[in-house]
């Protein structure tokens, strides 16, 4: 074998030729099942998109690198499905862009925090997350309280995202800014919009407990409790085992 390597190195043209043979071969495993995308990812009529101020939310959690400590994919094994609920579906991350499943995790996965802890709990974690978890080696994030969600742009981002295939509305987009503003203050007129666009099951309240101002942190915990809620595709093979 080391040999045949040996002379193999010797002749520029054959070695050239051997480099894209084998390059192929690895091309062809990674591309190869992208052919039959459609039928390895799940069906959810039920999916649906983020709200511009759960998009907004989750470009805040990329933009601390929260993604660094906490993945998004939990796996089949079972304590990890013990420990987090059901194992990640593919379509869970088809508005994705970019996917954030991750690999290390020094906190846990959050691929199903969603509804799991309140509004409350989430600001007092995101404030100083020792008074809660007090083994915690995360970072406090009280700024987010104080800082103004920008909202002028949102629909701009609404815009990049719909060129990658998440199907936002006209009406969505143009709304963008007075839904994220609707969704954090129930009471305004704007909240009417929201449900309206987005679905009624959608979390519409202030998140901060300050339904008068729309800051960052009212924005990541939008984020934060949407996380394994876009769909129950999850749920369902597990209901249908059980009958």
């Amino acid at each position: 074998m080391f040999g045949f390597h040996y002379r193999l190195e010797r002749k520029a043209i054959g070695l050239v030729l051997a480099i894209i043979g084998v390059a192929s071969i690895g091309g062809i495993v990674e591309i190869a099942p992208l052919f039959t995308i459609h039928q390895t990812v799940e069906d959810a009529p039920d999916m649906r998109v983020y709200t511009p101020l759960e998009l907004a939310g989750r470009n805040i959690y990329i933009r601390e690198g929260c993604y660094a400590c906490h993945s998004q994919m939990i796996r089949t094994l079972r304590d990890e499905v013990e420990r987090y609920g059901p194992y990640s579906l593919a379509v869970e991350s088809k508005y994705d862009h970019p996917m954030l499943w991750g690999s290390k995790r020094t906190g846990p996965d959050i691929a199903r925090l969603g509804g799991k802890y309140s509004d409350d709990w989430h600001v007092a974690h995101l404030n100083n997350p020792r008074d809660v978890v007090p083994e915690s080696v995360m970072p406090a994030y009280r700024f987010l309280s104080r800082a103004e969600l920008r909202t002028d742009d949102l629909s701009n981002h609404l815009k990049a995202q719909r060129r990658v295939g998440v199907p936002y509305s006209d009406d969505m987009i143009a709304n963008a800014a007075a839904d994220a503003y609707g969704q954090a203050a129930p009471d305004s007129p704007q909240a009417e919009g929201v449900a309206k666009r987005y679905g009624k099951a959608t979390n519409i309240r202030a998140f901060d407990g300050k339904p008068k101002d729309l800051t960052e942190m009212d924005a990541l915990v939008a984020y934060l409790q949407i996380l394994g809620r876009l769909t129950d595709a999850a749920y369902k093979p597990m209901a249908s085992a059980e009958k």
